[in-house]
């Protein structure tokens, strides 16, 4: 074995996004490798788990685990690599705040299997079937893991040394992590890193002057104006709830921020931050002479232009929370 340090992928419930950015290093992914040594990938290494068990406790120097935990299989990986790692970095948004599979803590699982199995338009299931932890066939069984109650962000699990945001991070952000991950300069346990501790608003250059809102219009609706903070446009914009360190990408497009990089320092419920800023925009026009009724019909109909609260405020964070689910 190479004497080089040893570093782990590793993805849990997730969308594979993550291992592309990190694919998106270029050049400085053959750079990454020379630097360190790549044992176990599910998705770019033909390595199996029984590999990965034989390695000694706290020889592999970082694993970068991305994906929530959403089956006991999930979490039998996180606590054997918590085991075999001497740094374990909670890598992108699913494994920091649970991010769209945490989205599912908004009902039960057994309401959540109906709805993807039984219970929805496109499905054709007539015999009502949802997959079993074990099914019979001539040759034996197939098992599958079985899901969680609720969907876990990784530090519910096991101890997290570092965590990355972002959905996926940013390769530019990447980069920074390894280079300092191989400094031995090490921050203090629990800080993330690699991206900014401000808001995705103070690396916006888009113009900015006060903001009162009416209502909220949706993106099919209107193309924004080019160079005007997109939110007093009245697009929900979370940027003013949404650590820095991206770049701010999506609002260069045109489009608005949906928080993927979670809260920024200092807050520790991104979705409240946001319900909080909103309450300070809305434009009620001259309530001075309403009652009591009218001015909560006036507020009603402001939050009814938002479609999706849970999806709008929680998509990246629900998992860590006040809610939780």
């Amino acid at each position: 074995m190479s004497e080089k340090p040893k570093l782990v992928v590793y993805w849990g419930a997730s969308c594979g996004g993550c291992e592309i950015a990190i694919l998106d290093l270029h050049g400085q992914f053959l750079d990454m490798t020379a630097a360190m040594d790549l044992v176990f990938c599910p998705c770019l290494l033909d390595t199996k788990k029984k590999d990965l068990e034989a390695f000694p406790d706290r020889s592999i120097a970082v694993t970068l685990f991305n994906g929530a935990l959403r089956t006991e299989e999930n979490v039998e990986m996180a606590q054997l690599l918590r085991r075999k790692s001497k740094i374990l970095v909670a890598f992108g948004s699913c494994a920091q705040g649970g991010c769209i599979p945490a989205l599912a803590n908004f009902t039960s699982k057994d309401a959540l299997l109906n709805t993807i199995f039984i219970d929805n338009p496109s499905v054709d299931n007539p015999l009502g079937i949802i997959p079993q932890v074990s099914t019979a066939v001539p040759e034996g069984h197939i098992p599958l893991s079985p899901l969680l109650e609720s969907v876990k962000h990784l530090a519910q699990e096991v101890d997290v040394d570092y965590f990355v945001p972002g959905c996926p991070p940013e390769p530019h952000q990447i980069w920074r992590v390894i280079q300092t991950l191989l400094s031995g300069d090490l921050p203090p346990g629990g800080s993330t890193i690699g991206c900014g501790t401000l808001t995705v608003c103070d690396e916006c250059d888009r113009k900015k002057e006060e903001k009162r809102l009416t209502a909220f219009r949706r993106n099919y609706e209107f193309y924004p104006e080019p160079g005007v903070c997109l939110l007093e446009q009245g697009l929900l914009c979370m940027g003013i709830a949404t650590r820095s360190g991206c770049g701010a990408p999506c609002t260069k497009a045109n489009m608005p921020c949906t928080g993927c990089y979670g809260a920024p320092d200092g807050v520790n419920d991104q979705g409240a931050a946001m319900v909080a800023a909103l309450g300070s925009v809305m434009d009620l026009g001259d309530t001075s002479r309403l009652s009591e009724e009218a001015l909560g019909q006036k507020v009603d109909d402001f939050l009814a232009s938002i479609p999706d609260y849970a999806g709008q405020f929680y998509k990246y964070s629900l998992a860590s929370s006040l809610l939780g689910r």
